[in-house]
This record gives structure tokens, C-alpha cells and sequence, in this order.
């Protein structure tokens, strides 16, 4: 029947298949599916963000599916978890609603020019994604290449002097 070293890729698409119906009425979205090591993780998120509450009531539906249906042919560990505040970018869908958002990409070894690359999404689509850098160049990047990526958050505007009376002086406030 099925080869118990099935790929990653999917395992990881008959758990969203299964999964993301029955989130729909949760009032839930399913971000992120990964598998491997034996973890199956999903990542989760609502319109106005996710509560640990929301988190309990995901896991207790999404486990119990699980065991009726069996789509995994091992054991394995459940984590259901939010995106949280630097969210991994790994899909186009992912990369489509991070445009306007600062993000941070390292790109897959190829020889020549820059790995890790900073600046504002601008626009994205199946294929590619097209960055803005802090000195205003644009940079298109096929998706092919990105190792990794994920939103930057600014935490510079949340900088508080060590006694806590106000932001820091001299950063950089992109």
C-alpha cells in the first residue's frame, strides 16, 4: 500500500486537505502545514490573531480527526501553534499577504551576490516576490531560490531606554 517514507510534501497536503475544513467554522485559518522528525505541525491565525483558548479547541479538533482518519502511516507528535510575531514565509498565498510588510530572506547558495537580504515586500505572486530595499532599490527574486523567509518585526519603535522612560536615542527606525 503506501510506502512508510512518504515525502513531506504529502503527508504534508492530505493533512491540510483534511484540516482546513474543518477549520472554516472554527473561524480559523490554516497558515502553515510541516512535516518531519516525526512532528506534525500546523500553524494556525484568525483575522484578529489567536488565543491560547483557540489554540486548546484547534488541537482537540484537529487530533481527534486525525486519529479517525489516519493520514499519517507513523506515530508522530500533533503541535498546533500561531504564526507569532516574525511569521515564517514558506508559500505564494503566505508571501501575498506579507506585501507591505518588512520581511527577511536568505537565498539558496548559487555563487554570486548577496544570501540575506532585507526590505519591504512589495508585491508577490506564485513565482516570484519583488523587495524594496532600505537605499530604494528593487529587487525581484524567484521564489525558487529563497531558502528562507519570514516578516521582520520593528522592535525598534517598542525600544525603551533601560529606565523606561522613553525610546532609545540613535536607532534606526526604518
Amino acid at each position: 500500500m503506501e510506502d512508510r517514507k512518504e515525502t513531506a510534501t504529502g503527508v504534508e497536503a492530505r493533512v491540510r486537505s483534511l484540516a482546513a475544513p474543518l477549520l472554516g467554522p472554527l473561524g480559523v485559518e490554516l497558515e502553515d502545514v510541516q512535516w518531519g522528525g516525526g512532528r506534525l505541525r500546523l500553524t494556525v491565525d484568525t483575522a484578529e490573531g489567536i488565543d491560547s483558548g483557540t489554540l486548546v479547541l484547534v488541537t482537540r479538533t484537529l487530533s481527534a480527526e486525525l486519529d479517525a482518519s489516519d493520514p499519517i502511516p507513523s506515530r508522530y507528535t500533533l503541535e498546533v501553534t500561531s504564526p507569532g510575531i516574525e511569521r515564517p514565509l514558506r508559500r505564494p498565498e503566505q508571501y501575498r499577504k506579507a506585501v507591505g510588510s518588512a520581511v527577511a530572506v536568505k537565498l539558496r547558495p548559487t555563487g554570486d551576490g548577496e544570501r540575506r537580504l532585507e526590505g519591504r515586500l512589495v508585491a508577490a505572486d506564485d513565482e516570484s516576490i519583488t523587495l524594496e530595499t532600505g537605499d530604494g532599490q528593487r529587487r525581484e527574486i524567484r521564489l525558487e531560490v529563497v531558502d528562507r523567509a519570514r516578516t521582520v518585526f520593528d522592535w525598534g519603535g517598542a525600544q525603551r531606554r533601560r529606565n523606561g522612560a522613553g525610546p532609545a536615542k540613535g536607532g534606526s527606525g526604518q
